[in-house]
Parts: C-alpha cells; structure tokens; sequence
C-alpha cells in the first residue's frame, strides 16, 4: 500500500529528483515532512549502468535523503509520451499518495524525457482532481504543482536556501557512481561523467548568490502566490 504524503517528486530517471531539489527534499524530511520520489522509468536506455544497478543506486539515495516511499511506475525510457495509459499511471500514482505539494522536471530541458515527464505530471494533477476520472479512486486535489530544474536552469520563482543540507544533496548524487563516475570498463562518455556533479554544485552556488547564501535550489510555477500583504 502506498503511504500519504505531504510531498511527491516526480523524475523520469532515477537521479533526475536529486540533481534538481535533493537538498530541498531534505531539508523538508528534516522538518518533519513526508516526502517521497516516483521515478517514471528504470532509466533502461542509459548509456551507463544496468537497470539493477540503478534500481540499487536509487535506494541508496533514497536512504540517505530518509524519504517515506521511493517507488517507480516502470515506463517506457524514451517512450513517456503523452498517452491516456501514461497519464492515468501518473493519475493513480498521485491519488495513492493525496500528496499536498507536487514537483516536477522544469518544462524546458535537453533532455526530451525531462520535457515529457513535465507535461504528464501537469496533466495528471488536473486528472487527479476530476471527480468521474477513474472514480473507482478518490480524487485528490493538489495544492501546489512546482517545477525543478535539471540541467537547464530557468527564471526560479522562488528559491530554497540549502546550505545546511548540501552535504547531504552530495552524498545523494554520489550514489549514483554508475552515472557520474568513470569504471575502468566503462567506454561510454556523457556529459554526466565529465564534472556534472560540479557543474550542478555550481549551479547551486549561483543560485544562492541571488539571496547571498552559499548553496540554493530554485524553483518555478505557473500558478501565483496568494499574499495578504506585501
């Protein structure tokens, strides 16, 4: 049985969630929140590691972030087209879970299947609240729908001071060493086994400069805050 959370991340590929907001999840885990991620495949089209070594890499992350749930709806890598069958898999995914906030890849990225997780996560939201959408579920209205960025970094409408966490969104991404470090039997080169890990840490690090704190993740959304006052 799915556990309720306050918080589901969505990512197409195991790695996607941390790379974007893992200091941010733990920040979250460390208040008390229930946060869990949905990877949408195993990653089977990688040019690195084997889908048991990423299923291995992703527990181990989830370990190390203390996420309630971590679970995967085994999708089609390459293949998450914007289908009925995909959208209601997303759907069902978010009704087990009636999380309060969702958070999904940026809908701008190199990466197709960043784009294409963006837009099914945004249709299964709204899917997710439609009453005689599959009723044999509860319906689920989410409060919040955010967008994280991957590897293209977009206007952050907010941003999330992560100094304090970012050892730990680190040792996350360490534990993919199938993706981010060089074997000795590995020929493949990506661009995420040449400093991405750098990369991202520098990305973090300009991030925060806009609020003058060392370390930040940014974050977009296409709906507008609700304040009282200003």
């Amino acid at each position: 049985m799915t556990e309720q959370l306050d918080i589901l991340v969505f990512g197409a590929h195991a790695d996607d969630a941390e790379i974007g907001m893992a200091g941010t999840i733990y920040k979250h885990v460390e208040a008390g929140y229930r946060v869990g991620i949905c990877d949408l495949t195993f990653a089977e089209m990688s040019s690195n590691g084997t889908v048991e070594t990423r299923k291995q890499e992703a527990e181990e992350a989830g370990k190390v972030l203390k996420l309630t749930s971590r679970s995967n709806l085994g999708l089609p890598d390459r293949g998450l087209y914007l289908t009925p069958d995909n959208v209601k898999a997303v759907t069902e995914e978010i009704r087990a879970c009636a999380p309060r906030m969702i958070f999904a890849p940026y809908w701008e990225d190199r990466h197709p299947d960043h784009v294409a997780c963006s837009k099914l996560v945004e249709e299964a939201v709204f899917n997710a609240k439609l009453r005689r959408y599959m009723p044999e579920h509860p319906f689920v209205n989410v409060e919040q729908l955010y967008f994280y960025f991957i590897n293209d970094l977009g206007k952050a409408d907010l941003i999330v001071d992560i100094s304090k966490q970012y050892d730990v969104k680190e040792k996350a991404l360490s534990c993919y060493r199938s993706q981010f470090e060089k074997s000795a039997t590995e020929t493949v080169v990506t661009p995420l086994n040449q400093g991405y890990i750098e990369r991202v840490k520098s990305r973090d690090r300009l991030v925060g400069q806009r609020r003058l704190v060392p370390f930040a993740e940014g974050f977009a959304t296409k709906s507008p805050f609700l304040v009282e006052h200003f």
